[in-house]
C-alpha cells in the first residue's frame, strides 16, 4: 500500500521543467531579447546617455543618475537571460523594469500607446520567469550549501 505525500507533488510542480520544444522557445527568447537589452536597451543608456536626455520628450525629464542605472540593470538583467542558473531571477527583474517603463509611458510622458510593448515584453518575461522557477530552487540549493 502506498500513501500519498502533498508535499512530494508539490516539490514536484516546483522543480518542474519546461519540455525539449518549449526549452528552445525560451532559450530563443531569451537570446533574442538578452540581447535586444545589451545591445540596444542598456548599452546605449551607458554609452550615451547625454544624447538620450537631450533628445528626450520635454515632459520627459530622467535624472542622469536614474537613466545611467536603468541602463545598468537592463544590461544585467539581458546577460542574467543568458545565464541558465540566473534566467528566472533576470526574468523577473525585467518583467517588473518593463512594467515601470509602460507606468512611465502612460503616466508620465502622457502616450499609453507607447505602453504595449513594455507590457509585452513584461508578459514575456513573467513567462520566461515561471517556467525557468526550477532555476531559483537550483541557485537557492547551491547557495544554501
Amino acid at each position: 500500500m502506498t500513501t500519498a505525500n502533498p508535499t512530494a507533488n508539490f516539490a514536484d510542480n516546483v522543480t518542474a521543467r519546461p519540455g525539449k520544444v518549449r526549452n528552445r522557445v525560451l532559450w530563443t527568447l531569451q537570446i533574442v531579447l538578452g540581447l535586444f537589452f545589451i545591445i540596444a536597451s542598456g548599452g546605449p543608456k551607458l554609452v550615451m546617455p547625454n544624447t538620450l536626455m537631450e533628445s528626450a520628450p520635454a515632459n520627459l525629464t530622467i535624472p542622469l543618475g536614474l537613466l545611467i542605472f536603468i541602463g545598468v540593470a537592463e544590461v544585467a538583467g539581458g546577460i542574467g537571460l543568458l545565464v541558465p542558473r540566473l534566467s528566472a531571477l533576470a526574468a523577473s527583474g525585467l518583467s517588473v523594469l518593463t512594467v515601470l517603463a509602460a507606468g512611465t509611458q502612460a503616466f508620465i510622458a502622457g502616450q499609453p500607446g507607447m505602453a504595449i510593448f513594455p507590457l509585452v515584453l513584461a508578459a514575456i518575461f513573467a513567462w520566461i520567469a515561471y517556467e525557468r522557477r526550477a532555476t531559483i530552487a537550483d541557485l537557492r540549493n547551491s547557495l544554501s550549501r
